[in-house]
């Protein structure tokens, strides 16, 4: 990853995505562009245009939040994209491409040590998956029922689970997430918004290089500078063992200031609670004496 004109590039990728018609601009004859023009966006934010196109160029460094405000009302930024604009504007000087600010990998955020408490408090929810999940996507712990539902990728030595590299670069994703392109595109914005907030962080820019080079599909996303933070949804599954289901999940940012959050899933419907009951029936079955669930990946 290369800081030292995220906000520009993320700029220029959202003013491309507004319409003319969406801003209420009337076009008149053919137009070079899809969307907005720095002009336009300018206009409407109600700043120079050369004070604009510095920002877009890199050559104006922290925006006041009134201006930021005005450019998220014209470019309909959501709230993720408001705070991701936010993260690159008001980064230190010091956080460049030059001389970037490293975050430490073994920094609180990216360690594998989880306190006792959380731990008790996965195995007290053990009737539902659930997982402490770190900055860069890294699985810290789980329960026994996420492991089995879930599997266990083979992390790199010395690593640890990853769910990114597990969404593209394990085959076994594609058939464990039905709707796998969603899951895709939610991995890409998570690590995007992740980035936005630990810049320099030498883990996060080495998972995002490596996922750059192995997968065609990563490289797509994460060129379309799309971001987000989806803390509660529905996920769809397609395990080996237990069949196809759906499933709620809330996202809880855990105190501390790691940048770590306890996901859980809950069974929204009988199908789902049909299925949570037989994998754990199921994972208990299979787990050697005295030790984890085991994963149905090989």
């Amino acid at each position: 990853m290369n800081p030292a004109n995220e906000l520009g590039s993320f700029l220029m990728s959202r003013r491309a995505r507004v319409t003319p018609a969406a801003a209420g601009i009337p076009v008149a004859g053919r137009r070079r562009v899809a969307g907005l023009r720095r002009e336009e966006v300018a206009e409407l934010a109600g700043v120079s245009v050369v004070y604009y196109t510095r920002l877009e160029q890199g050559r104006a460094h922290h925006p006041s939040d009134s201006v930021l405000d005005s450019l998220a009302r014209v470019l309909r930024l959501d709230a993720a994209e408001r705070a991701h604009v936010n993260d690159l504007a008001h980064r230190p000087r010091a956080r460049s491409a030059v001389d970037p600010a490293p975050v430490d990998a073994a920094d609180p955020a990216h360690d594998g040590y989880v306190r006792d408490g959380l731990r008790r408090l996965l195995a007290a929810v053990g009737a539902v998956p659930a997982y402490v999940l770190g900055p860069t996507m890294d699985v810290l712990d789980a329960n026994d029922l996420a492991r089995a539902l879930i599997g266990a990728p083979v992390p790199p030595a010395g690593g640890r689970l990853s769910l990114a590299r597990h969404v593209f670069l394990d085959a076994t994703a594609r058939e464990l997430y039905p709707r796998w392109e969603d899951v895709a595109r939610q991995t890409v914005g998570f690590l995007r918004f992740s980035a936005g907030r630990r810049p320099g962080d030498v883990r996060l820019a080495g998972i995002v290089a490596e996922l750059s080079s192995r997968s065609t599909e990563f490289r797509s996303l994460w060129a379309a500078q799309e971001v987000g933070k989806e803390p509660y949804g529905t996920k769809s599954f397609r395990h080996p063992v237990v069949g196809g289901f759906d499933l709620a999940y809330e996202t809880l940012a855990l105190p501390g200031g790691e940048d770590r959050s306890l996901v859980v899933f809950t069974a929204p419907d009988a199908r789902a609670d049909t299925a949570l009951r037989l994998l754990g029936s199921w994972a208990v079955s299979a787990a050697p004496a005295g030790g984890p669930a085991a994963s149905h990946l090989p």
